[in-house]
């Protein structure tokens, strides 16, 4: 798989894709929560979904294009995806090549690419094809998630504007970066993904997830001094 096809899967894979071998049943977490699914029922699918929703709350409101930010609420997008993990929760279970996480991650970015294109319209891709090739809109979405993170919040209208343009400097300087390196960055920096999840929703090895991360974080560094903040 190239690059971008690793970066464009970042946002979501499909539920029944095959990740490395070395990945799957290694987490002992992951086999007790696999047995708890088989044998606890729905109560069970409603504890596991709460124990990962604040990662998955961060990744709505990151994700989340900022156009839609005041005018779609994060909650309304997890309870979608609670009843919708909850519905295909066997199915998952049928063949668990990941994580209830990294498959619960999934489900939410679905429910997200769903409102995008209810809300934007025309601008977004169907829904039910992003889902399988996994991508959110263009591929500088991450680098306007990203600028937005790093800028931080504005208190006056001089103040908003200087963080505007900060932000249009930064995320063209954030583009200048590998595609790949952009997306680990932001799964580990900014959803603080583990590496182990990295990997499995990139489809990439440990390492190799572990690598990029370093660099990334290298990168963006030198970045920030080449974009100051203004006074």
């Amino acid at each position: 798989m190239s690059d971008e096809r690793r970066a464009a899967h970042s946002g979501g894979l499909p539920w029944n894709v095959m990740i490395h071998e070395n990945q799957q049943h290694e987490d002992p977490q992951i086999e007790a929560q696999l047995d708890l699914l088989r044998h606890g029922g729905d109560q069970a699918v409603a504890d596991l979904f709460q124990q990962v929703r604040p990662q998955l709350e961060r990744m709505v409101n990151f994700r989340m294009d900022r156009r839609l930010v005041g005018r779609v609420d994060a909650a309304d997008i997890l309870q979608e995806a609670y009843l919708e993990v909850a519905r295909r929760v066997n199915e998952y279970l049928q063949s668990p090549t990941c994580s209830f996480f990294v498959w619960a991650r999934q489900i939410t970015w679905q429910r997200l690419l769903t409102v995008h294109r209810a809300q934007l319209g025309a601008q977004k891709r169907d829904a039910g094809r992003e889902v399988h090739c996994g991508q959110l809109g263009p591929m500088d979405a991450t680098s306007i998630s990203l600028a937005s993170m790093l800028v931080g919040d504005a208190t006056s209208p001089s103040q908003a504007a200087m963080r505007n343009e900060r932000a249009d400097r930064l995320r063209a300087a954030l583009e200048s970066m590998e595609l790949l390196d952009r997306e680990v960055l932001a799964l580990r920096h900014f959803e603080q993904l583990s590496n182990q999840d990295v990997s499995a929703v990139l489809q990439i090895s440990k390492t190799a997830a572990s690598n990029r991360y370093v660099r990334a974080l290298d990168r963006l560094r030198e970045l920030l001094q080449e974009v100051p903040e203004q006074s």
